[in-house]
């Protein structure tokens, strides 16, 4: 599987065949203006329909950086019966078989590239015609290494702002929901070459896409990657359209064509408000149940669950044109620490590495995924260097971020891997506890790391970097070779400067229509309902209520969401919502309960002391089983919780806190849906015992 569009064709260089009838294009060189469609630059590769190919057009400007032309182009076929071409460089197949070269010009500049519609005789089954595959002809020679003329034209300083990718959160206390005089200064001192959305940025899709474009506009040479972190589930910052159940919601369907379609739709939306880098999927192993961090947003405990379903993910965001980041390097699955927090340990070995938590990113890697996340974990095993903590000089393992061990030589040389490599949050504690911003920054780009993502100060790292450069403590090479793979991904991804006055209200509209469309809705809507997994029915589900029975939903968070999709079933519905620390119920509560009709537990747990039967909910729910059969258990958030009331008597998991998500659980609980889900985890006991298996699911 290749994360590209489906494609009938090859991409091949010049053939002899095609070289003959080739015109005398003169040659570009450095320095000088030319025209170049896109899809001859030899890092892109031409992604074709049965139907056609949207052609575009580069100009290089002298200065050495590149623009997409769109205006006073002509467009030429030179052999319509197979192919005709629109004044917009979108290419129609006729069907017919045969050559023929599209050409544009600005009237100064001129470009070709060919195109052969012939029979697949490799597919032809039986006595038909085979079918036709397209080969795209690229033209060849100096004038289309358009990367390498761009990096040897950058200054320094300009290098250095490729790799930053600061966030602007807020600015003097207040959110930033539109384009400030002052970031746009710092867009164009700092050259900066991204930037990082967050929630508080995103409120609504006019406004998020205003934003987007001001944030391209204040580009100086080239487009930003603009990123954002949209896994789906519990990490969803756009607060309009759809939001998909999470990774692990994904991992008990065991569908890698629902990953796929979840891709589909969260690259579609992106894509739409401009956003073109996606800081997901996970692809960490969830195999430690006590992490505090992964938990919800992997696809499981099981590598090849994990990859097989990341790459599909992948594949439908990058078939948007949303360049995907799998993360986090070598994996962040089997911590018990959050490294939002402290500095979490992998323990393991090289060989048990590689069969796990390094196995689901080999295989994003071999199949063109476009950036990597590091983590900020240590792995002892692989890399056991050490440095003083600046936070209590005790001395500490260096984190995979900062390595070289795990960037270069174990992701580079013995991975293979040759796109992006981006750090996490340069703000989590793991490591502003124990390394200074401008330190932390030098060790990640000496490790291999080309992006900095979210660096703390940036004029103070920025500076940093540059001294480090200056001194030699940075080579010329490791920030050159950064630099290039950042605009090798940009020229792959299409990202770049146009020359063409953007149409805001245009697409604005455009992006109203596609975020939370109905067939994104639905989509949304399917993942949940195949989702929710029944992990134990003692003969009380699916639960069949008389008009004047009461139910009564109890928990801590959330509770609201789950009474509200019970409703649309049951109208006699009643919450208690336990205060923070309570470990009894009240009186009212108490008679509440022996009440009911049904008693429906809400749990929601999110780490090891949530679920442990000393926790004050726990507490509360143990009393609830003693006072009342027949009791039924939600874990909203993690399939976990069951750990902590072992005694219910039916336990569904949904996963996550999403609306869809609490439907799906409803219809199952009154057994309009007949449950599918299958555990992507294994739930152990509190003895490291085995409570349910992976795999563990019931049906009706």
């Amino acid at each position: 599987m290749k994360f590209k569009k489906s494609l009938l064709a090859s991409v091949l260089f010049l053939s002899p065949v095609f070289a003959a009838a080739q015109p005398a294009f003169a040659e570009g060189t450095q320095g000088s203006e030319d025209l170049v469609l896109y899809q001859n630059i030899p890092e892109v590769e031409a992604e074709l329909t049965e139907e056609g190919i949207d052609l575009r057009t580069l100009q290089i400007h002298e200065e050495g950086h590149y623009t997409e032309a769109t205006e006073e182009l002509e467009w030429k076929s030179s052999n319509q019966n197979v192919a005709a071409v629109n004044e917009n460089g979108e290419v129609t197949f006729s069907g017919q078989r045969g050559k023929t070269f599209i050409t544009v010009t600005n009237g100064e500049h001129t470009d070709r590239i060919g195109l052969q519609m012939k029979a697949d005789a490799s597919k032809k089954t039986g006595k038909g015609k085979p079918p036709n595959s397209i080969e795209v002809k690229k033209e060849s020679g100096e004038r289309y290494q358009v990367v390498d003329r761009a990096l040897a034209s950058l200054s320094e300083d300009e290098k250095i702002g490729q790799m930053m990718m600061p966030d602007f959160r807020h600015f003097e206390g207040e959110e930033v929901t539109e384009m400030l005089p002052e970031i746009e200064d710092l867009v164009e001192e700092y050259h900066l070459g991204g930037v990082i959305l967050f929630a508080e940025n995103v409120v609504e899709t006019e406004q998020t896409s205003r934003l987007v474009d001001d944030y391209q506009e204040a580009a100086e040479k080239f487009g930003l990657l603009v990123t954002i972190d949209q896994e789906g589930g519990i990490v969803t910052r756009l607060q309009t359209g759809t939001h998909l159940p999470g990774n692990m919601a994904l991992g008990a369907t065991r569908s890698p064509a629902l990953a796929e379609m979840a891709g589909d739709v969260i690259g579609a939306e992106l894509s739409a408000l401009g956003i073109n880098t996606n800081l997901a999927p996970v692809v960490d192993v969830n195999n430690n149940p006590d992490n505090p961090v992964i938990g919800v947003r992997s696809f499981g405990e099981d590598p090849d669950l994990v990859a097989e379903m990341g790459m599909n993910y992948i594949a439908g965001l990058q078939q948007n044109g949303v360049a995907a980041t799998a993360k986090h390097f070598p994996g962040h699955g089997d911590t018990a620490v959050d490294s939002h927090l402290g500095l979490p340990e992998v323990p393991h070995d090289m060989e048990r590495l590689k069969e796990v938590e390094l196995y689901p990113f080999q295989q994003a890697m071999d199949h063109g995924i476009d950036a990597i996340m590091t983590a900020h974990v240590t792995f002892p095993q692989i890399d056991g260097s050490k440095a003083i903590s600046q936070k209590d000089g005790t001395e500490i393992s260096i984190p995979a971020t900062l390595s070289r061990t795990v960037l270069t030589d174990l992701m580079r040389d013995e991975m293979g891997y040759e796109g992006v490599v981006m750090t996490d949050a340069m703000n989590m504690n793991a490591i502003t506890d124990h390394f200074g911003p401008v330190d932390a920054s030098i060790r990640a780009i000496n490790a291999g790391a080309d992006i900095i993502l979210m660096p703390v100060g940036l004029e103070e790292v920025f500076s940093g970097v540059r001294e480090a450069l200056s001194s030699g403590e940075i080579q010329q090479e490791e920030i050159d070779q950064s630099v290039k793979r950042i605009l090798t991904l940009k020229m792959e991804r299409g990202i770049f400067k146009t020359e063409e006055t953007l149409n805001q209200e245009e697409k604005a509209e455009n992006a109203l229509q596609v975020i939370g469309a109905e067939a994104h809705k639905a989509v949304e809507q399917e993942i949940a309902d195949r989702s929710i997994t029944m992990v134990k029915n003692e003969d009380v589900l699916p639960i069949s209520m008389e008009s004047d029975e009461e139910i009564v939903v109890v928990g801590t968070s959330f509770i609201g969401s789950l009474a509200g999709a019970l409703q649309n079933y049951h109208e006699n519905v009643t919450t208690i919502t336990l205060s923070s620390g309570q470990t009894a119920l009240t009186s009212s509560q108490q008679e509440l309960i022996e009440e009911a009709g049904q008693v429906i537990i809400g749990s929601y747990t999110f780490n090891v002391a949530g679920r442990s039967p000393e926790n004050a909910a726990m507490q509360v729910f143990h009393q609830i089983l003693d006072l009342k059969e027949d009791v039924i258990g939600v874990g909203i958030r993690n399939p976990y919780d069951i750990m902590g009331y072992q005694d219910v008597d039916g336990y569904l998991t949904q996963y996550g806190f999403r609306d869809a998500s609490f439907a799906a659980t409803a219809s199952v609980i009154f057994g309009e849906n007949n449950p599918t889900g299958a555990l992507p985890v294994t739930i152990p006991d509190h003895e490291n015992g085995v409570l349910y298996p992976f795999g563990t699911g019931l049906s009706y």
